[in-house]
């Protein structure tokens, strides 16, 4: 029986191209960390280096010092003066990117129907990003972040994805039985991982990302109209 949805965000919930939402990103956390003597270049090495270490987190520390103990290895203490600017980023421009995302209210519909129902619902959205910027994406996708028992961001996340560590995680911080678990993502290395630890699965495909070709008959799979009809015979 399923008594416990995780979901993802990017790409699920919230339709986007990924690779246009990480191009809008970039460009505007890199631009907004300019005015104070860094040059791109070294700036986007240091993203890309921050993230990798966030990805290989092996739980000794939060997402966030990970991120955070990298960054400022490449770029110096000076950094410490100017994380106001990656402050003032989320709180004052982050929003823009909301524009190259889409919106499907069955995201909506599909939570609330659940939360009617008694099933518990979990964001396992992959904790790269701030708290402030996790809460600014559910809002793009027309969400309530209050609908959601647990949200997981870098502040408070110790693994990311593809790690089964990070699903064990959630499991073992809300006392959830993995078996009673149904994780819902469009990544098929990210989400799909989650059988690993006995969850059910479903694979979003509107906005798949699919890096190795798997082959993905092996998973229950559509769209949120699908997954919709799927659960409510379900739970």
């Amino acid at each position: 029986m399923i008594k416990n949805l995780l979901f993802d965000l990017d790409g699920s919930l919230l339709p986007m191209d990924q690779d246009l939402f990480l191009k809008a990103y970039f460009k505007g956390l890199v631009g907004a960390m300019l005015p104070h003597g860094y040059t791109p270049e070294e700036l986007t090495g240091a993203l890309w280096a921050g993230i990798g270490a966030m990805i290989k987190n092996d739980g000794s520390c939060t997402n966030e010092q990970a991120f955070w103990r990298v960054f400022k290895g490449m770029l110096g203490e000076r950094v410490d003066e100017h994380r106001c600017a990656v402050d003032r980023f989320y709180a004052e421009e982050f929003g823009k990117i909301s524009a190259v995302c889409g919106r499907d209210d069955r995201a909506g519909e599909v939570v609330a129907l659940l939360r009617e129902r008694g099933v518990r619902v979990i964001l396992a959205t992959n904790p790269l990003f701030p708290k402030t910027a996790t809460l600014q994406r559910i809002g793009w996708a027309g969400l309530d972040p209050d609908s959601f028992e647990l949200i997981t961001t870098y502040e408070n996340s110790r693994f990311c994805k593809p790690n089964p560590e990070y699903y064990r995680e959630i499991v073992n911080k809300l006392g959830l039985e993995p078996t009673e678990c149904m994780m819902v993502g469009n990544d098929v290395e990210e989400d799909m991982i989650a059988n690993t630890l006995g969850m059910d699965t479903f694979l979003l495909t509107p906005c798949m990302i699919n890096k190795h070709n798997t082959d993905v008959s092996q998973y229950k799979r559509g769209d949120l109209g699908a997954f919709s009809e799927f659960i409510a015979a379900k739970v």
